[in-house]
């Protein structure tokens, strides 16, 4: 099976996300850019990021506050979101079972799919991080998306666009692709990568197929 993280490799969504949630922050009084959220919180679960910034500003967020972040990227998503350049056609083209594993909450991702037209490549194999015990880079999620569709860890391939995303799936004992073709993707995304553990990286989705195909030794 071929497990999709959606933010970054299914969909072009990161440049929207990390400027509504520095937006965000700056109105209730954290001075953060996008870049700075990029960095450091590409890849996981909202809920664990917005943990992380309260513990390292000292400064407790809003009781709503993740409700209106999610709220407002889901209006910037639906006017705005693009699929990622040639992923259909990867897509169409990967033989066998592929689902998604996404650190975003299930209503984000199911958008992000109709949006962009991708859901038919799916069906129900759609699973979200909040379904989980533990977020991204803990392998919670790949373990739970491998074993609703019947899937062996070891059979199971995880295209990726973040370290914490590749840790996950090394820990899960999934084979890791790395994808650096995204428009937030920074320059040295790809040695990160392949640091955490990626078998490979590509910067194309028409490189998927091959890459696939020749991790899979046929």
């Amino acid at each position: 099976m071929i497990i999709f993280d959606c933010n970054g490799v299914l969909v072009d969504s990161e440049p929207i996300a990390t400027v509504v949630v520095a937006q965000e922050l700056q109105r209730v009084g954290i001075q953060v850019t996008p870049q700075v959220i990029a960095r450091y919180f590409t890849g996981r679960r909202p809920a664990d990021v917005f943990v992380e910034i309260e513990a390292a500003t000292g400064h407790s967020l809003p009781v709503n506050f993740a409700t209106t972040v999610a709220l407002a990227t889901l209006r910037r998503l639906r006017a705005e979101l693009r699929a990622t350049p040639h992923i259909a056609y990867a897509l169409s083209w990967l033989r066998g079972p592929k689902c998604v594993a996404s650190s975003s909450p299930l209503d984000r991702v199911k958008l992000s799919l109709d949006v962009t037209g991708l859901a038919r490549y799916f069906e129900r194999n759609v699973f979200s991080a909040s379904d989980v015990a533990a977020g991204k880079p803990e392998p919670d999620l790949f373990l739970h998306a491998a074993a609703s569709v019947g899937a062996a860890p070891a059979d199971c391939i995880v295209v990726e666009d973040s370290p914490a995303g590749v840790s996950a799936a090394v820990a899960a004992g999934m084979t890791a692709v790395g994808y650096v073709g995204g428009s937030h993707a920074a320059l040295n995304l790809s040695s990160e990568l392949s640091r955490a553990g990626a078998r490979e990286v590509i910067a194309d989705m028409r490189a998927l197929k091959g890459t696939v195909t020749a991790l899979r030794g046929y």
